[in-house]
């Protein structure tokens, strides 16, 4: 196993509030390897997805074969097919049985430069993974990581502790791209972006 500085973020960071894990997630490092090479960028962009009650939330539709995840162990991968052609990954946060995830929307790449690069041809730097479905592509996460534990590095995915972002370098607003939900979901202001 490649080394690094800090163990993964474990069980009871994720059991905290939905807001609360995807505020501290800002400035986490996102751990993938990667054809033997370790890849990782620091986290810059969240979104929070809270509960049944949640209309922009899969879980609005109850238990379900997709849903399952969600309703599992806090710090387990929650990995979903979109648009018929973009992967998303969330962590499983709160308590066993309350469905409720973390989208990771945004990294910034630091190690693996070259890896990240020949992934994506063509692609400015800055827009290698600077958006969900981007960062899925760039490190090769697929529904194969559906239900992980991200607590441990034995998956090849992981979250470390990282850098503490201050107040004044994040901006919280409203959620991306939530056409068809309702008010007041679709305004809640359950983002997280480091502007800084």
């Amino acid at each position: 196993m490649l080394s690094t500085e800090f163990q993964p973020l474990q069980n009871d960071f994720y059991q905290q509030p939905t807001l609360n894990t995807a505020r501290q997630l800002l400035g986490a490092r996102l751990f993938r390897i990667l054809d033997g090479e370790l890849v990782s960028g620091r986290i810059t962009e969240t979104e929070a997805y809270i509960g049944e009650d949640d209309r922009a939330c899969h879980a609005k539709a109850g238990l379900t074969e997709r849903t399952k995840i969600m309703y599992g162990r806090a710090g387990t991968a929650y990995v979903y097919f979109t648009y018929g052609m973009h992967w998303m990954l969330n962590v499983v946060t709160e308590a066993e049985g309350f469905p409720a995830a973390v989208l990771i929307r945004s990294v910034a790449i630091e190690t693996g430069i070259e890896c990240i690069k020949a992934r994506r041809p063509g692609v400015k730097p800055s827009e290698w993974t600077n958006g969900p479905a981007k960062l899925t592509k760039a490190l090769g996460i697929d529904g194969s990581f559906n239900g992980i534990d991200l607590t441990g590095k034995g998956n090849g995915l992981w979250i470390e502790p990282g850098i503490v972002i201050s107040d004044a370098n994040v901006t919280i607003g409203a959620r991306v791209g939530l056409y068809s939900v309702p008010e007041p979901w679709k305004s809640f202001p359950w983002r997280f972006l480091v502007t800084g």
